[in-house]
């Protein structure tokens, strides 16, 4: 190799330009899921794992079960030395070269990092573009742990078929998945709410729901960034902490949210009793009731009716304090 001055680290390392633009793209995604690195390229993982073929040679990348690793620069220089140590006269080639790439060393380090203490990055990563429904499916036979759902609006997606099937076959495994949906679900897409429930999904519903999440065991969370209901960019954490705290939002929705009866081929229907208490304890209106169950306002307004005459009460406020009295809320 020429003595002159380096185009970057990998091609003053022996490899050709395109492996350096390949090692550049990936090794900011150093951690994340293969799958979802080929999908930030556009590119199948076989595909992926192919071009990377050169760097996992030289153990500058690594393939640890479905994560991508990639060491530093500096690390990169070491796998490479120690592989030409037993060649005196390669060696000093190398290493010439090697020190005119020294700003390629220091290029990447964070300029705002707190010399005093340790700072490490958050594991996990987030990403735009790629086929969500592909990274959940690639995710969840990989992993181990229960399923926690929020579907706002997932159910209208063509892809219900085969997300029914991936969770099917983890509760077969003795896996537990457990849904929430917002309660117009029980009477838009009710088959939808049965399928899920016939392989084994446990299904509740809420009046609304702020966002999208799913949440793998303890290892993996997948959400919208900022939350909502849009599948780009989404936010894929690993940090066990993040992922804990996300459980523990879900189980506090969980709590809240009403059961579905008839979800075994009869007439689905959510506790619509709890459920008027909680909208009337909130102050929402008859229409935003309405709204939410997914019924006209004049049935609404009968159901309010018989649910205070069922109490004794002679206001919606009475019929807060009574219900809570019996325990009902």
């Amino acid at each position: 190799m020429a003595r002159g001055a380096p185009s970057s680290l990998m091609t003053a390392l022996g490899f050709p330009r395109s492996v350096q633009v390949l090692y550049d793209q990936v090794l900011t995604q150093s951690g994340r899921e293969l799958v979802s690195v080929a999908q930030s390229l556009g590119v199948t993982p076989e595909e992926l794992e192919r071009r990377l073929r050169p760097l996992l040679e030289h153990r500058i990348a690594s393939i640890d079960g479905t994560r991508l690793h990639l060491v530093g620069p500096v690390e990169a220089v070491g796998a490479m030395l120690s592989e030409t140590a037993a060649s005196a006269a390669r060696a000093h080639s190398q290493l010439a070269a090697v020190a005119t790439a020294i700003p390629f060393l220091t290029a990447s380090r964070n300029p705002h990092a707190d010399p005093g203490s340790e700072v490490v990055p958050l594991d996990g990563e987030l990403s735009a573009g790629g086929d969500v429904g592909a990274l959940v499916q690639a995710l969840v036979p990989a992993s181990r742990g229960d399923l926690l759902w929020l579907r706002p609006d997932q159910f209208r997606k063509q892809r219900e078929e085969a997300m029914a099937a991936m969770v099917g076959a983890a509760v077969a495994e003795g896996r537990r998945s457990r849904a929430i949906y917002p309660v117009r679900a029980v009477t838009e897409v009710p088959e939808i709410l049965a399928h899920r429930a016939a392989v084994g999904e446990e299904v509740r519903v809420l009046p609304e729901l702020p966002t999208r999440m799913l949440v793998i065991g303890a290892t993996h969370a997948l959400l919208p960034e900022p939350l909502g209901y849009v599948e780009t960019p989404r936010a894929l954490i690993r940090q066990r902490g993040v992922v804990q705290a996300l459980t523990l939002w879900f189980e506090a929705l969980w709590e809240r949210a009403a059961p579905v009866t008839g979800l075994d081929g009869g007439d689905a229907r959510p506790d619509v009793r709890r459920f008027l208490l909680e909208q009337l304890a909130s102050g929402a209106q008859d229409e935003q009731i309405a709204r939410r169950l997914g019924v006209s306002l004049r049935t609404v307004r009968r159901r309010v009716a018989d649910l205070l005459a069922e109490l004794g009460a002679e206001s919606r406020f009475q019929a807060g304090v009574e219900a809570a009295r019996r325990g009902w809320i």
